[in-house]
């Protein structure tokens, strides 16, 4: 059986004008430019895709994603992206059901399933983000809250639409709390398919330390296949 590869994704959030972008895309390439066992994917704001994809120019082991979409295709949805509009920026990859979409702007798994059949559609590859919070995880409530979150996020997907979807698991409560997530640990579960990184993404050297942890997980799991 073929060995999945691990995926390492930086989520920018709202951080980044285009000139520190370009700079980050440029550090992290001379970080990691023979990278190839582990999937790199850049989500940065909406307004420095382009930039970042051009900064990039031809290499190949560092994908863009965007941080949202919208699941229709269009109309009067002010403020919003659709699929469409990411492909047309050469987007790979979609970010869907962040914890703070869910928290802030009243995300429901029906939403996100909407927003992943809608990316694989138009043919972005989604990364669906699931976790518990804190209060969830100190009742003993995690398997039931993430089997939830799969089922309504995950409804109705083909067996094909389920093999492109990324599951990042997102430890909210690691967030804010003083409590911190071993991403090294993580990674290295064989049912874990990627992580997203959050502050830590935002300087190239600390992000490049992660995907190189990531490759030594991949390197491990090959050897032990």
């Amino acid at each position: 059986m073929t060995q999945r590869k691990k995926i390492v994704a930086a989520n920018w959030k709202m951080n980044m004008l285009q000139a520190e972008a370009v700079e980050f895309a440029k550090d992290l390439l001379l970080e990691i430019d023979d990278i190839s066992t582990v999937e790199v994917v850049i989500a940065p704001p909406f307004t420095a895709i382009a930039k970042v994809n051009e900064a990039l120019g031809k290499a190949q082991n560092i994908k863009i994603g965007a941080q949202n979409m919208h699941w229709e295709r269009s109309g009067a949805f002010t403020g919003e992206i659709s699929a469409a509009m990411l492909r047309d920026l050469f987007v790979r990859y979609v970010v869907i059901g962040h914890s703070e979409r869910r928290a802030m702007f009243g995300e429901t798994d029906e939403i996100v399933n909407r927003k992943a059949r809608a990316a694989h559609e138009a043919g972005l590859r989604p990364i669906v983000c699931i976790g518990e919070t804190l209060e969830q995880r100190e009742r003993g409530n995690v398997e039931k809250i993430l089997s939830l979150q799969l089922r309504g996020s995950l409804a109705d997907l083909t067996d094909r639409e389920l093999r492109e979807t990324v599951i990042a698991y997102e430890p909210v409560w690691a967030i804010g709390t003083g409590r911190n997530a071993n991403t090294r640990a993580l990674m290295s579960q064989p049912d874990v398919d990627g992580a997203l990184v959050g502050g830590a993404s935002l300087d190239p050297r600390s992000f490049a330390r992660i995907v190189l942890a990531a490759c030594e997980d991949q390197e491990m799991s090959e050897l032990s296949a």
